[in-house]
């Protein structure tokens, strides 16, 4: 049994992970960089050890100085949180050529569905739909040219490794879609030290589902239903929500269904997330895998009643699902918003600076998962999150109301938040009436 585990991440996440082992008796190690010595995950953990200056490339995704933590802490185990090296195979080797176990899914599962074009070709051997594109890298401009005439414009560039909306640019001309490809690698080699792209028709008028699933090491998979993240901007979601006002229960099985023939097909294990589009018809495309815990995860845990995190623990020690697929029920509606240090009415752009009040709100089914406090700096360094606000109720009617209610509530001082933009959208017509897709941000809110 896992005693002993080394959190490689920061933030809300590394909070989250920390209050999970605390339940189950399991001792702590926080890693930080020179930036987050004062951040709560470091205080809440059992010992805490610095790897690096701020930069990311110097810290958190600094595998040699991140083993090194692991192995002078002398942990059992790495969970590796989202982002940084979530998704990175070589870091899941290297965790078990040190006999540490990465509790995540198997280094192989990682590489066939962590680059997204070994993915596409995974999700159509196993019979599930995929939007056109290339099946192998695009090695010069010619070759995309050639390829976005023949599917059609509009067409969307994206990373092939990595996540998070980075590395992704909607094309619908060749001058947009050379420079969408320019600035794309540009952009994957900084976020993930990987400049390959590839390009897939785009869907327009789409809503973006996800299913969550999650899969034990003695062949039981199982979906806990699915996450409408379709309210993003430039492809990074802002809110999530359980059941999806779109998805009835014929949809969601065969969702499902889908979701675990592309797990089978990969051997995968632990917990992953698997992303669809949904045209206005109802026929739903692949596009990729995450094969880590999401940022979005609360929202599930309030409609299932299953914590997600502390079922991760359970399969990497080697135990059975608690639950099988009959057992999985939805439970009313759940709704999470992202509360990023930004600025809305200015391109979004972050506010890295000391927060000087936070009153968060509480109460019956209000969920708060944050790293954040007052007298916080937030770090220019890294993502803007601060918070997750999720609220859970018998109805999404309910939730809206009680969403609202507590973003009222939710009282930051010192820093811009995105808190009255959702104030906003939570009083829009087409969200209350659930008629969103993914560029209803950009259509209704342009700042």
């Amino acid at each position: 049994m896992l005693s002993r585990i080394l959190i490689a991440n920061r933030g809300e996440i590394a909070v989250r992970i920390i209050r999970a082992c605390k339940e189950m008796g399991v001792q702590t190690v926080a890693v930080f960089s020179e930036a987050d010595k004062e951040s709560a995950h470091v205080g809440m953990a059992d010992e805490a050890i610095c790897i690096g200056p701020p930069p990311a490339s110097e810290s958190y995704l600094n595998i040699a100085n991140i083993i090194a933590a692991a192995e002078v802490a002398d942990v059992d185990a790495i969970h590796p949180g989202y982002g940084f090296l979530a998704e990175n195979s070589q870091f899941a080797e290297i965790c078990a050529s040190c006999n540490i176990d990465f509790i995540g899914p198997s280094p192989e599962s990682m590489i066939l569905l962590g680059d997204k074009e070994r993915a596409r070709k995974v999700a159509y051997s196993a019979g599930v739909n995929i939007l056109a594109g290339n099946d192998e890298p695009l090695t010069d401009d010619a070759d995309a040219l050639s390829l976005a005439h023949k599917i059609g414009y509009p067409v969307i560039i994206k990373a092939a490794a990595g996540g998070g909306g980075r590395g992704m640019r909607v094309a619908r001309n060749d001058p947009s879609l050379i420079n969408g490809i320019n600035i794309a690698r540009a952009e994957a080699q900084a976020a993930f030290k990987d400049s390959s792209v590839y390009i897939e028709k785009y869907l327009e008028d789409a809503r973006h589902i996800e299913i969550q699933l999650i899969a034990d090491k003695h062949g039981n998979i199982v979906h806990l239903g699915e996450r409408d993240c379709s309210l993003q901007r430039r492809h990074q979601k802002l809110v999530e929500e359980s059941p999806s006002p779109a998805i009835g229960p014929e949809l969601r099985a065969e969702m499902g269904n889908a979701a675990i023939a592309i797990a089978k097909a990969s051997n995968y294990t632990n917990a992953g997330t698997a992303e669809f589009l949904v045209d206005q018809n109802g026929k739903f495309y692949f596009i990729e895998m995450n094969c880590r815990i999401q940022v979005e995860h609360p929202v599930t845990e309030m409609v299932t009643g299953i914590d997600i995190v502390l079922e991760q623990f359970r399969v990497a020690n080697g135990r059975p699902l608690s639950f099988k697929q009959e057992d999985i029920q939805i439970n009313g509606v759940a709704i999470e918003c992202r509360i990023n240090a930004e600025d809305p009415k200015n391109n979004f752009k972050p506010d890295p600076n000391r927060i000087t009040k936070w009153y968060q709100p509480g109460g019956r089914g209000v969920r708060v998962d944050t790293h954040a406090y007052s007298g916080m700096v937030v770090s220019p360094y890294y993502d803007s999150l601060v918070a997750k606000l999720i609220v859970h109720r018998p109805t999404r009617a309910e939730c809206i109301i009680a969403m609202k209610c507590a973003l009222e509530e939710f009282d930051i001082s010192g820093i811009k938040t995105t808190i009255p933009l959702y104030l906003e959208i939570f009083g829009h017509t087409r969200f209350i009436r659930g008629l969103i897709n993914t560029t209803f941000i950009e259509d209704n809110f342009s700042r």
